[in-house]
């Protein structure tokens, strides 16, 4: 039974039918977002024609990303978390048709699109971290880092397929056949939603229950326990040490920002270039998606994660050096793949070393960081670059984000020593 999974491990859409939906609607609206993500930086180049007006566009999505995420995880760890998500997704499909509207209006107003965007992440933050811990409860665990893989593949191909989607839309038929489509994602989304079972923190407690899942139900207790998310991210050395091994891939090898200086310094500044850099980090995110099974299977889910971002930060550092572009791109796809690999990793420990009482508010602690440290990261590759070069800039991140993996490995025994749950069945 053991040999018969091989490559993607789809055990979870066959055994869960809820998580089935919950996968096709999130899928869905992953494509959608990004058709819409290229249709917002037109629009907005179309209005403004300025680099500054583009800019504005990671502030509209950033705050509401930290702040509302934050909200979100005390509000999941309150709430029935199914709830939740209902109404976070349905305020995204309003948000989707207030910007199909605004565009057959042929409006002029940046701001008024900007305050339309900022509100469809306020949604969608709200909602993550509620969303995040839906795979532990639907799966065994045994099966929740496959779960994780699948989700990520949708993702993966979402970036690649979403973007020339996009292009042809919003060539043939303008910006609201491109915000229409999200706002039919997003109610493919809101229908998966609704099949879900409901879902309460498993700590919430009425009056007088036992206690459960470490959380008392005496007032104290809940007090404690609103104050718990970033606490027991600190006291779990597994947690600390997973969430502090992305930080240090993210904030110190983010290369990105340094793609447009090394298509000009390299490659002639060659426009079809620069859309290859991006297409080859999601095509090894995608090839190692697809090959999941061989790794969601291994049990030393710590070791495999530290593996992967350490990996990643070396393949970075070899592409700040990389001539030829065969080699530069073949860099690229292996950063891809050990990302989806730290990536989905990093996401099954998290959600199962954590108690479901503190879910919520630890997944706000995961998306903060998944937010900021690439954003960060971003910025970090930029300031060495101007003062140095793009080659100094990658080189160095490359290596320090190996180097600080390395401290964290050397330090946190018990993340080296993570074992995932053994599979329920026989």
């Amino acid at each position: 039974m053991k040999r018969r999974i091989r490559f993607l491990d789809t055990r979870p859409l066959h055994s869960s039918p809820p998580f089935r939906a919950l996968w096709i609607g999130t899928s869905a609206s992953q494509l959608g977002a990004q058709i819409t993500g290229v249709a917002v930086l037109a629009q907005v180049w179309d209005l403004t024609g300025s680099p500054v007006g583009t800019g504005a566009i990671g502030l509209a999505t950033g705050l509401p990303m930290i702040v509302f995420g934050l909200l979100g995880g005390t509000l999941a760890d309150t709430v029935d978390r199914r709830a939740l998500v209902r109404a976070t997704t349905a305020g995204q499909l309003l948000a989707a048709g207030a910007l199909c509207a605004q565009a057959l209006m042929d409006n002029r107003n940046v701001l008024l699109l900007l305050a339309l965007v900022a509100l469809s992440t306020a949604c969608a933050a709200l909602g993550a971290p509620a969303r995040r811990t839906f795979p532990v409860r639907l799966l065994p665990p045994d099966q929740v880092a496959a779960g994780l893989a699948l989700s990520n593949v949708s993702f993966q191909a979402a970036m690649l397929a979403g973007p020339a989607a996009a292009g042809l839309i919003i060539a043939r038929w303008g910006f609201p056949a491109a915000y229409a489509t999200q706002a039919a994602t997003v109610a493919i989304a809101v229908l998966a939603v609704f099949r879900l079972p409901p879902m309460p923190p498993e700590g919430v407690r009425p009056k007088g229950g036992s206690g459960g899942s470490g959380v008392s139900s005496s007032g104290g207790g809940r007090r404690r326990a609103e104050r718990g998310g970033w606490r027991i991210v600190l006291r779990r050395r597994t947690l600390w040490g997973s969430l502090a091994t992305d930080l240090a891939a993210t904030l110190l090898a983010m290369p990105i920002a340094l793609f447009p200086l090394v298509n000009e310094a390299r490659f002639d500044g060659d426009p079809q270039t620069l859309g290859l850099f991006l297409s080859a980090v999601a095509v090894g995110g995608i090839t190692a998606g697809l090959l999941s099974g061989t790794v969601t299977r291994w049990r030393r889910g710590g070791l495999v994660q530290l593996t992967a971002a350490a990996l990643w930060g070396l393949a970075l550092a070899c592409f700040g050096l990389a001539g030829p572009l065969w080699l530069a791109l073949a860099c690229l796809a292996v950063a891809g793949a050990a990302d989806t690999v730290s990536v989905v990793t990093r996401s099954a420990l998290v959600q199962l070393e954590t108690p479901d009482a503190y879910r919520g508010r630890v997944s706000s602690v995961e998306h903060v960081i998944g937010v900021a440290g690439p954003e960060l990261g971003n910025f970090r590759g930029g300031l060495v670059a101007s003062a140095t070069s793009a080659t100094v800039s990658l080189v160095t991140g490359g290596l320090a984000a190996v180097a600080a993996i390395a401290a964290v490995a050397a330090t946190n025994a018990p993340l080296r020593a993570y074992r995932t749950p053994p599979p329920s069945g026989p």
